[in-house]
């Protein structure tokens, strides 16, 4: 049986065999080697991702590198340069060779990445990797976690002659279950143009820039900062008071889950789309996703931006056309540890009558906790009926935080035990309050 007609592209598997490079390389002896794409089509795609010339100093992960152009540019252009495949390829090693290149060259399957340690790359080249994996979103997050700066995404699209005519549309990618793309069974999907923007944005890059296309490929420059500070930023920044996760509503994130930052502003701006915010969290700009005005305040929520490292990293919000205002702080990956934890003073939250709780509300002040304390990992109990934890507030010069608790209604008037725990079971001493 005949093979069917490819829905989209061009089956050219028996140009590349018979060429045998996929690459075209003019070597310094004046050899020229003649591949599939031309050195015209190399030099034309390369000048699209617009990145410096000047390399130096600069570490380039070139993913899914064939026979390693990009790689060997890049490094002639200063760059350290890893290259990385899921096959070894012959022709890389021999033009390694013959260029005495020094590119550090791994055979690792591409969702094996984020365990090989490689850590992170100034610039990442993604070229015509992206419609052979079957989880293309995933991969963009592994590819956005790995880079610092810029990662250059060219992709096979779906509609390279009309997708300004459509760009506002609800983006779309079709699935190829078997060869319908190139007669390959290793083309997994199709995205439009706009689908390839918004899955580079929703994997966590601050702005995606369209470099250009060529043939049925989008390039597109997918950067991890927001542009610069205007030259003649507005005055009126926004507040930031308040950013938690939005599922613990605590100030923990973890890397390894899918964690949303909700963040309270105020601002005397009457509107406030999301394209206007400019967060940043850590070294990294991270577009909203929502807006919300609540009384007075605003709230936005964003994704964790993927490849923040371990530790304290500042939180700070600006509008397009401002400067930046004063920042919060949220803890990721941060260990909860508390090793002595002591109930200083108890108080009702109406009455503020010590040791006795009349009201559903408590306020008490606790030292011993961890800086990275907060509600969702605050336990309080009253005798055996678990609390919730309100609030968890800063800690004074002392160390001593108000911490407020909320009480089941029904509570029988009674002389009962209060405790509190955080971290790995770490718990205070009990102390006695009267509730009625």
């Amino acid at each position: 049986m005949e093979n069917q007609t490819p829905l989209r592209g061009v089956d050219f598997g028996h140009e590349i065999a018979e060429k045998g490079w996929y690459h075209s390389f003019e070597l310094p002896s004046g050899e020229r080697i003649d591949g599939y794409n031309s050195l015209e089509i190399l030099h034309a795609r390369r000048a699209q991702f617009g990145l410096p010339e000047d390399l130096s100093g600069k570490r380039v992960l070139d993913i899914g590198a064939w026979d390693g152009w990009f790689t060997f540019d890049a490094e002639r252009r200063g760059a350290t340069v890893t290259s990385i495949d899921c096959v070894e390829i012959a022709n890389f090693l021999e033009m390694r060779k013959r260029l005495e290149s020094r590119a550090d060259y791994r055979i690792v399957d591409f969702y094996d990445l984020p365990a090989v340690g490689l850590g992170a790359f100034d610039y990442v080249l993604f070229l015509g990797v992206l419609y052979h994996l079957k989880h293309p979103l995933l991969a963009l997050e592994i590819v956005c976690a790995l880079t610092t700066t810029t990662a250059i995404v060219d992709s096979f699209i779906t509609d390279p002659g009309t997708w300004q005519a459509h760009a506002d549309d609800v983006p779309a990618m079709e699935f190829y279950e078997t060869d319908e793309l190139g007669n390959q069974l290793d083309n997994w999907i199709g995205p439009s143009v706009g689908c390839l923007q918004a899955l580079c944005r929703a994997a966590g890059f601050a702005r995606v820039e369209m470099r250009g296309i060529i043939g049925s490929h989008a390039c597109l420059a997918c950067h991890r900062q927001w542009e610069p500070l205007p030259e003649s930023p507005a005055h009126d920044v926004p507040e930031l008071l308040s950013v938690l996760n939005s599922r613990t509503f605590g100030i923990n994130f973890a890397s390894r889950k899918e964690e949303y930052v909700a963040c309270w502003f105020r601002t005397a701006r009457e509107q406030v789309g999301r394209e206007t915010l400019r967060l940043e969290i850590g070294p990294f700009g991270i577009p909203a996703l929502y807006t919300k005005l609540q009384g007075d305040t605003w709230l936005a929520n964003f994704r964790m931006p993927p490849g923040l490292g371990a530790g304290w990293h500042d939180v700070k919000l600006r509008f397009a056309d401002t400067g930046f205002g004063a920042p919060q702080r949220i803890a990721v990956d941060v260990a909860v540890v508390a090793t002595e934890i002591s109930i200083r003073e108890v108080c009702d939250g109406t009455t503020w009558k010590r040791d006795e709780i009349s009201s559903l509300h408590a306020a008490c002040w606790v030292g011993g906790l961890p800086d990275n304390c907060d509600r969702a990992n605050i336990r309080a109990w009253l005798g055996d009926v678990r609390l919730i934890v309100d609030h968890a507030g800063a800690a004074d010069s002392d160390g001593i935080r108000q911490i407020n608790l909320r009480l089941s209604a029904g509570m029988a008037a009674n002389s009962y035990a209060l405790r509190l725990e955080c971290g790995d079971g770490v718990a205070s001493k009990p102390v006695s309050v009267t509730t009625g």
